[in-house]
């Protein structure tokens, strides 16, 4: 056995133990093992601060997102709903616009054919007197005819006028 070379490697391998039992060595690696978990706890805890952090400026962000949203689908309905109302003002006001002046037209016509009617009805007067001046003159002679024709002259105009 002590001819065998594990035995030796054990032996070496016991006392390199027990030296370092002796120095320390275990408390040391204990304490750097402690201090990286203490390190990494420290990380993971710095780590989950973070993540909450940005989960709560995430939220602040699609809140906002969904304000400006909102507020914009209010802006685009406020504009459609003025356009509309702008549209109906306009058409209101462009239904008015052509009821007077189709108003204003008709007045116009009726206040010509009214004239075209009395220039008619002159002329028709006019050219009975001068038809039944010649006629009278041309057959009744004297007072008579003077008396006749002023008489049916007065007639005619008053009946044509």
């Amino acid at each position: 056995m002590i001819e065998d070379p594990e035995t030796w490697v054990a032996i070496a391998f016991v006392i390199l133990m027990g030296g370092f039992a002796y120095l320390g060595v275990h408390r040391t690696l204990l304490k750097a093992l402690d201090t990286r978990a203490a390190r990494i706890k420290a990380e993971l805890d710095d780590a989950r601060r973070l993540k909450d952090e940005a989960a709560k400026v995430l939220g602040e962000y699609k809140a906002r997102r969904a304000s400006a949203e909102r507020e914009a689908a209010e802006i685009v309905a406020g504009a459609r709903a003025d356009a509309e109302r702008i549209a109906a003002g306009a058409k209101t006001k462009m239904e008015d616009f052509v009821a007077r002046r189709t108003k204003a037209a008709e007045s116009k016509i009726a206040l010509a054919e009214a004239q075209a009617l009395a220039d008619v009805r002159a002329a028709a007067a006019e050219a009975a007197v001068n038809a039944a001046t010649r006629i009278l003159t041309g057959t009744v002679k004297g007072d008579l005819a003077d008396t006749l024709l002023n008489k049916g002259i007065a007639e005619v105009q008053r009946k044509l006028n």
